[in-house]
């Protein structure tokens, strides 16, 4: 058997048991007596809600017909309660899907109260999910359905891995540098074949991550960034859980840099390997400087889509110190710019060590045999 397909195969079934494994922070307390279905709003009662400057408070009387689970059809009233924050509170209308929580008896089964708790986003979630599957299928072909597998799997790794045992007190830089070479080495080698351009690739995503990894931790005290720069860091502190917040904050920009530095390796793999086959006689020097070619434009790009992907994301944060008409050294140097500052540039510098250590082993490897030939 193929040793690709075998190697899909492997990930395959990894997949299986990682779906079957407990991440082992389940709440069964959330699930006893709660029921989480899908509903739609039917009327809506908006009269004791009451508008404040730029926020809303007070509540909204709702009816609700649900249309999932064992009380489909059922049609229940339901509140609304907005508390003036803008970020969580949401405002129904007549016919919005909403995920609803039906409170039961433990013993009776009779419902108690019925709350509107968000928007139900399953439905476009999903519909999502399958255009792009879709796509990627239609247009990678065998390729494709590694390329979904290689997400899945990483998805799986990350909550079912990575998320618990950081939870669980574990070394955040081990764990982080461990999860994070697990996924790439799977990504890569569905994605690029097991062999030598996935190895190539392989090795210098490693050396990418690695370097990333010691230039967050050789330079991250020198920033002086809380950990709690992070949303919902704080929230996890409040929970009571004793966690090395500044080392999980040291290992998300590795992590958040990998992704870049696997699409930056696996290029260069790629380049190298079909610039081999169409001239074989090129030896190891001559490949490796024209993996330096093909680096220098990757590399280039590479860092701007980091520095897009990052700064995107801050994009209200700017804003909102510009509306202030606030100086550019403080806005450079308050925290949470600073955080973003930080994931930029190691992660550029992890992609500026990539390319070209990915270009010296692909030349390595595929210029070794004509060495051998020499001698």
């Amino acid at each position: 058997m193929n040793k690709n397909v075998v190697f899909v195969i492997l990930v395959s079934v990894l997949c299986v048991v990682l779906t079957l494994i407990p991440t082992g922070f389940e709440n069964p307390t959330l699930t006893e007596n709660l029921l989480y279905e899908k509903g739609e709003i039917l009327e809506v009662d908006n009269s004791f809600l009451q508008a404040i400057s730029v926020v809303t408070i007070g509540r909204q009387n709702l009816k609700i017909k649900i249309l999932s689970g064992g009380y489909k059809d059922s049609i229940f009233c339901a509140e609304n309660v907005l508390n003036g924050q803008k970020s969580i509170d949401k405002i129904f209308a007549q016919g919005d899907k909403a995920l609803t929580i039906i409170s039961t008896d433990k013993i009776s089964g009779k419902v108690l109260s019925v709350k509107a708790q968000d928007f139900y986003r399953g439905d476009v979630e999903l519909v999502l999910m399958i255009v792009f599957v879709v796509a990627l299928l239609a247009f990678a072909g065998f390729t494709g359905v590694k390329a979904v597998l290689s997400f899945v799997f990483t998805a799986l790794c990350f909550w079912k891995l990575l998320l618990p045992m950081f939870l669980n007190g574990t070394n955040p830089l081990l764990t982080g540098i461990l999860i994070t070479f697990l996924t790439a080495a799977a990504v890569i080698l569905l994605v690029s074949g097991v062999g030598k351009k996935g190895l190539t690739a392989m090795c210098g995503c490693f050396c990418g991550i690695g370097f990333t990894a010691l230039t967050a931790l050789w330079s991250g005290a020198w920033f002086k960034i809380p950990a709690t720069v992070q949303d919902y860091s704080e929230a996890l502190i409040y929970s009571g859980f004793d966690l090395d917040l500044s080392g999980i904050f040291l290992a998300t920009i590795f992590i958040s840099a990998a992704g870049a530095l696997m699409d930056v390796s696996t290029d260069i793999a790629a380049s190298i390997d079909e610039i081999h086959s169409r001239l074989p006689e090129l030896d190891s020097k001559e490949l490796i400087k024209s993996g330096f070619k093909i680096a220098r434009p990757v590399i280039g790009s590479t860092t701007t889509t980091l520095l897009f992907a990052y700064s995107g994301g801050f994009t209200f944060a700017f804003m909102a110190f510009m509306a202030k008409g606030m100086p550019f050294v403080c806005i450079v140097n308050s925290n949470f710019i600073s955080a973003e500052i930080f994931h930029t540039v190691t992660g550029s510098l992890g992609l500026v060590l990539t390319a070209p250590l990915t270009a010296v082993v692909g030349g390595v490897l595929y210029g070794k045999k004509k060495h051998l030939d020499k001698k």
